[in-house]
């Protein structure tokens, strides 16, 4: 099974640039049926806290950007988006999941904020895990500063998640924590992990990428440095199943503890 992984220069807040430099990168990449494909954190603006300005509209340009994306390339697709809440006003910033027939099938909140960066003002706290499937494989999306949240990767894990999807707008200052925590991540839960991040300078931000696709046992098996492109690796999940019982850490993990 394929995993696809777009490390993008997003144009800030240019929407519909940023829709047709994805089209152009993934045209120029051999895309599997059936493969998953992966997108940043608000790929499609920027990180932004102008939620008046970026969130989806009525037409639900980004959705449905991804939607078509998915049909396009018979594939699973994974991008962030930001949406409305409907109880507060205040924005949520999302990771949208669509099948090969561009049906919705997941949707899942940033579960922490960066309160330190603002975030917390504009956007509203998540409060789940979500999982989804990719043919007989469950997958959970999370966002960027829930990397360093190693309790949420753990809730993935126990409900059966065997690849973890982190897509992130992660800055250049912090560039080695995000290297560090997304090989852990993949160590301690013995799972795939597509961490994805954007390169290149925001008003606010410079990003350095550092995108990822790293193995169960926390090998890299692909890296797209600080340059705008695409990488892909196999995902083999027979391997990965037979790796946790021949290191069976899993079945070691104990409930009683406070």
């Amino acid at each position: 099974m394929q995993l696809v992984a777009v490390q993008l220069d997003t144009r800030w807040h240019d929407k519909r640039a940023n829709h047709e430099k994805v089209r152009a990168l993934l045209g120029e990449t051999a895309i599997e049926p059936g493969a998953m494909i992966v997108l940043g954190e608000m790929f499609a603006t920027g990180f932004s806290l102008e939620v008046d300005t970026i969130a989806e509209n009525d037409t639900h340009e980004t959705a449905a950007f991804l939607a078509e994306l998915a049909r396009e390339h018979r594939a699973t697709v994974v991008g962030g988006a930001v949406t409305r809440d409907k109880n507060t006003g205040k924005g949520r910033n999302e990771a949208l999941v669509f099948d090969a027939e561009g049906d919705e099938i997941a949707r899942y909140c940033k579960m922490h904020p960066v309160s330190f960066l603002g975030e917390l003002d504009c956007y509203v706290k998540g409060d789940r895990v979500v999982t989804f499937g990719w043919g007989d494989a469950k997958v959970s999306p999370l966002i960027c500063y829930d990397l360093r949240f190693p309790e949420a990767f753990r809730i993935a894990v126990r409900g059966g998640t065997e690849v973890l999807v982190v897509i992130a707008s992660w800055p250049a200052k912090r560039h080695a924590h995000w290297l560090n925590l997304a090989v852990a991540r993949a160590i301690e839960n013995q799972c795939y992990v597509v961490a994805v991040n954007r390169t290149g300078d925001d008003p606010n931000h410079t990003h350095v990428g550092g995108t990822r696709i790293i193995d169960f046992r926390g090998d890299v098996l692909a890296d797209a440095g600080s340059n705008e492109r695409v990488i892909t690796a196999k995902a083999d999940l027979a391997a990965l199943r037979a790796y946790r019982q021949e290191v069976p850490v899993l079945t070691d993990m104990r409930d009683d503890l406070k």
